[in-house]
């Protein structure tokens, strides 16, 4: 079955190599501009002042995403330390974040928070900053009529988020966020348009950055760390909102300036390097999963002939045993703790006990074969990544034996 289903992905393979080729060859030209050096590689310490990688990085960043600045750190823990910066550094009291894209992913609870469930700790809330969504339409799509109702006199920043999460809706493509961008300058220029861009970066020609958006961030653990950077995250977009975010991430004043890289640059780099590749193995791997589980008669999203904007792979299981049995079979066949045995636990910051198969050589890297999943109905399970197409078929085909055997 997984061979005969390669053989009629062949066609969209083709497509997925030549958005590798243009991307690849936008990073190395990037390399190029700036002229990368082996003395790059060599990390600071300390206060981190006149990091030379350090600042070769970023502009390679900028120029990549066709940026004003860039900010890429191994200091940033996660995508969702990453967005916090962008809005703690933008926004201010009285200011209302509103997110586009319905309500946002469940690691952000916190982060937005509201006066009465996370009172005096951190959150935006307890700064006076207001937070609220646009639900999307029953298709999983942006609703423009109820985005143009929610903005607001005090509306600063309106947030985008490129994939999924735990929704069971389309990921928005680069043209979908065009068409958002140009609708929310039609009706205010001034808004900070924000753009949450995990397990997007690579899927596509383009980059949000490149439509409009003011900030963009993302993870180096997910796609543009390409499997070697060994942690930190990225804040592309106009200079003055990428500073504001450095001055929260370092403090006002310093900003970008300092912050040592402790040998972490050459990882950096490389992986950046990798990623236009590995992000093209991961999606040949996502179309090919959700090929095969569609022939088995489960529903997946996206469609194994629909577009891809982002890594992730969404599989209806209908039934808690199917759901474990996925994610445990995915563990069993990674290359770093295939013996261990994952079940599902209250993980900090999700509402739901959620099973999560993380079998990394980076923890928690997604751009590295993983699966996750909230233990509710309908029992859905998150595949994402794949550092090669080869790991993704063996992987899928672990699957399909221990779902047989139920």
């Amino acid at each position: 079955m997984v061979e005969q289903a390669e053989e009629e992905l062949q066609s969209i393979y083709r497509q997925i190599d030549q958005n590798a080729l243009w991307n690849q060859q936008k990073v190395l030209q990037a390399f190029h501009k700036y002229q990368l050096a082996d003395f790059h590689f060599t990390g600071s310490t300390g206060y981190g002042y006149n990091d030379a990688g350090r600042e070769v990085l970023e502009r390679v960043y900028a120029e990549v995403f066709q940026a004003e600045a860039a900010l890429v750190r191994p200091h940033i823990t996660s995508g969702t330390h990453a967005i916090a910066l962008a809005l703690f550094g933008v926004l201010r009291p009285g200011d209302q974040l509103l997110y586009a894209t319905g309500k946002p992913y469940d690691t952000l609870k916190n982060v937005i928070g509201d006066a009465k469930n996370t009172a005096n700790e951190g959150s935006l809330a307890d700064f006076g900053i207001h937070s609220t969504y646009v639900p999307l339409q029953d298709d999983g799509t942006p609703n423009i009529d109820g985005l143009l109702q929610g903005i607001t006199p005090k509306t600063k920043m309106i947030g985008i988020q490129r994939s999924s999460g735990y929704d069971w809706r389309p990921a928005l493509t680069i043209q979908d966020i065009d068409r958002l961008v140009r609708v929310i300058r039609s009706v205010n220029k001034d808004v900070v348009i924000f753009v949450d861009n995990c397990y997007g970066e690579f899927c596509e020609p383009l980059e949000p950055t490149q439509v409009g958006a003011d900030l963009v961030v993302g993870s180096l653990i997910k796609n543009p760390g390409g499997g070697l950077a060994p942690s930190g995250g990225y804040i592309v977009g106009k200079e003055p909102y990428v500073r504001q975010a450095a001055g929260r991430l370092t403090v006002p004043g310093i900003g970008g300036e300092g912050g040592a890289t402790l040998g972490t640059n050459r990882s950096l780099l490389q992986g950046l390097f990798l990623a236009p590749h590995v992000v093209g193995q991961a999606l040949k791997g996502a179309v090919l999963a959700a090929y095969v589980f569609d022939q088995i008669g489960m529903k997946t999203s996206p469609a194994w002939n629909a577009t891809r904007t982002d890594l992730i792979q969404a599989i209806e299981f209908g039934a808690r045993e199917r759901l474990i049995t996925f994610c445990q079979a995915i563990q069993s066949s990674a290359p770093v703790d295939s013996h261990v045995r994952p079940e599902p636990w209250a993980m900090p910051g999700y509402s739901d006990e959620v099973i999560m198969a993380a079998g990394a050589f980076i923890q928690g890297s997604s751009i590295e074969l993983s699966a996750d999943g909230p233990i509710r109905p309908p029992y859905i399970g998150y595949m994402q990544g794949g550092l090669t197409y080869e790991h993704c078929k063996l992987t899928i085909l672990q699957v399909l034996e221990d779902l047989y055997s139920l």
